[in-house]
């Protein structure tokens, strides 16, 4: 009986030396919120300077870390991490599944509803173009939060994360961004500062502007009827990026608004809102 309860506390006492560190400390002294992808998670507390997740790091705004969730992120357990003046602390988030649901569109008898092979050649150069502006050094923020809106009167927007069917076709990613039921030549607006990082006619997204607002957030438009800013330029908060309309695969004019951070595809309108409404880490004493 001593042999065998000394062989139990060995074995077990094994066990605890193979979890690694981190691990220890996670189901012990970390906290765990529940998250869902397109969704994000704030963390607040005085001195913070640097904030990390998923191998990327970056600085904190405000002593605060935003932790956005892409929409395609698979549910499970993801370790985030904070750091200034003192010891550098992690949380855990906690990704839910989560279904937003499905939509049924039917185009009308444009290219995009029945793309040939040249025009699928000109969406992968598109694409090609789009890859270089996510892989662009992050630099210093120009923004805070809440952001500014892309169109006033802003109604509200829909569609966001629904998996679209088009003429039948289920689309191979889900929608990105959220639509805005805004009228036809209506000025689209930059949501804060920034620097124009793409400003063209593309096949799917029709005339579009790109936005890198630094610190990897980057904002986007599509389907506009004109673009009034070219690559390389400076835009202030409010200026006129362009006018609403429905070119590339669109329906009838509209506004879509969209939001990248981090190389996170997010809801919009979480940056629209008091950022003090966006859930919030909370720290388990050691």
């Amino acid at each position: 009986m001593v042999i065998l309860l000394r062989c139990l506390m060995i074995g077990a006492l094994a066990l605890v030396c193979s979890i690694p560190a981190p691990a220890l400390a996670a189901q012990g002294h970390e906290a765990t919120i529940p998250a869902a992808p397109g969704t994000l998670v704030r963390w607040v507390a005085t001195g913070t300077k640097r904030c990390s997740m998923k191998g990327r790091s970056w600085a904190a705004l405000e002593e605060t870390c935003y932790y956005p969730i892409d929409i395609l992120q698979k549910p499970g357990i993801i370790t985030i991490a904070r750091w200034g003046t003192g010891q550098k602390e992690f949380a855990r988030m906690s990704v839910e599944p989560n279904d937003y649901g499905t939509e049924e569109i039917t185009l009308p008898d444009i290219p995009q509803a029945h793309p040939s092979a040249g025009d699928l050649r000109r969406d992968a150069r598109d694409q090609a173009l789009l890859s270089k502006v996510w892989m662009r050094k992050e630099g210093p923020a120009k923004f805070t939060l809440p952001l500014g809106v892309p169109a006033r009167p802003l109604p509200a927007g829909k569609s966001f994360g629904l998996k679209r069917v088009y003429n039948g076709t289920l689309a191979s990613q889900p929608h990105m961004g959220t639509d805005y039921p805004v009228p036809v030549g209506s000025p689209v607006l930059a949501v804060a500062d920034g620097t124009v990082v793409a400003a063209k006619e593309m096949f799917f997204e029709g005339n579009a502007v790109f936005i890198n607002h630094g610190d990897g957030l980057i904002s986007m438009c599509f389907h506009l009827s004109e673009i009034k800013v070219q690559v390389g330029q400076e835009v202030k908060k409010g200026d006129t990026l362009g006018r609403v309309g429905s070119t590339g695969r669109s329906t009838g004019p509209h506004l879509f608004f969209g939001i990248r951070w981090h190389d996170a595809r997010i809801n919009p309108k979480f940056l629209f809102e008091d950022p003090g409404k966006i859930p919030a880490v909370n720290r388990v004493a050691p």
